[in-house]
């Protein structure tokens, strides 16, 4: 028997009962035997290390969570990219559920795609995102299917740290064109604010006494879309400050109270682990349409143990 054979039997030994379904099944050969084979490899489901909540484990490299590990080091040790390709196209026919008609909406729409993408997340009663979603193509589908399956039941905190190169450790970019694997990237995007928005979404009703937004002021609309949308991040303190008529007359601003520069100082367990770059990537993200009307932001972002330091 060939290695290649081998080696996608000894992946789908890797997934667990209650998901089987989502890999194509062993024909001939009997899993226990290629369990045997590479169990000093590669972990089966039972063996991944996971926390209580099963998301990803603080030494892992990419910041995976447990799931998308385990999917990860399956694919990688396929060995062979048609192989990869294959496994891909099936999980498209096999690894999701049917995505309701009513959320293939605009506002779950993954923009950059060249297939049609929605994904749409929810929280569940643990408090760990859930997504669901779909695609028009095939390939495109397998992707969402494996984003879907090692995302889901995660924090969105944890979702954030998920680095995308995981899918060329995987071997999966090789089998990707250019315009697929941006489409890849902006899906993962999505996804990340999703788990972000789902969160703010449970939490709409909930009052943060540390947080004085102030009365509202219809003459800042800037001011309050950015206090707003920074909600999502789940602040323990939020200032922000408009500048704006510092430079007044200046590139940028265009007088008459316009809102265009800002100092912004925040507090917030969403930036643990982050580094000073990826924090003001995730506040840009947050901010999404605001941001190219923003002329400056200065910011300051820190997690509640820095700041009480």
């Amino acid at each position: 028997m060939k290695l290649s054979r081998f080696a996608t039997l000894a992946f789908l030994s890797l997934i667990s009962v209650e998901s089987s379904t989502a890999f194509a099944p062993p024909s001939s050969i009997r899993q226990t035997v290629v369990r045997t084979q590479y169990s000093s490899t590669l972990p089966s489901a039972s063996e991944a290390s996971t926390d209580a909540t099963g998301v990803n484990s603080s030494d892992d490299p990419l910041g995976l969570t447990a799931e998308l590990r385990r999917l990860t080091d399956a694919f990688q040790n396929i060995g062979d990219d048609k192989l990869r390709y294959k496994q891909l196209l099936y999980m498209a026919s096999n690894g999701l559920d049917d995505m309701p008609e009513e959320l293939k909406v605009e506002e779950n729409k993954v923009l950059g795609c060249l297939s049609t993408v929605h994904v749409h997340a929810t929280l569940d009663k643990n408090d760990l995102v859930q997504f669901t979603g779909d695609s028009d193509g095939l390939l495109t589908k397998g992707l969402v299917a494996l984003l879907v399956r090692g995302l889901s039941g995660s924090t969105a905190d944890d979702i954030q740290m998920v680095d995308p190169s995981f899918i060329q450790t995987a071997g999966i970019a090789q089998s990707l064109t250019p315009g697929r694997n941006n489409g890849f990237l902006n899906m993962l995007a999505l996804m990340k604010k999703k788990a972000l928005e789902a969160t703010t979404d449970t939490a709409a009703e909930e009052t943060d006494e540390s947080v004085d937004d102030g009365p509202v002021d219809d003459s800042r609309p800037m001011y309050n879309g950015i206090v707003s949308k920074l909600q999502a991040l789940k602040p323990t303190q939020l200032d922000l400050v408009d500048n704006s008529h510092e430079h007044a007359g200046h590139a940028g601003n265009t007088g008459n109270g316009s809102e265009s520069h800002f100092q912004l100082s925040i507090v917030a367990d969403a930036f643990d682990g982050l580094n000073l770059v990826k924090r003001h990537q995730l506040i840009y993200m947050m901010l999404g349409d605001l941001m190219p009307q923003i002329h400056a932001l200065q910011i300051q972002a820190q997690t509640p143990e820095e700041a009480g330091n």
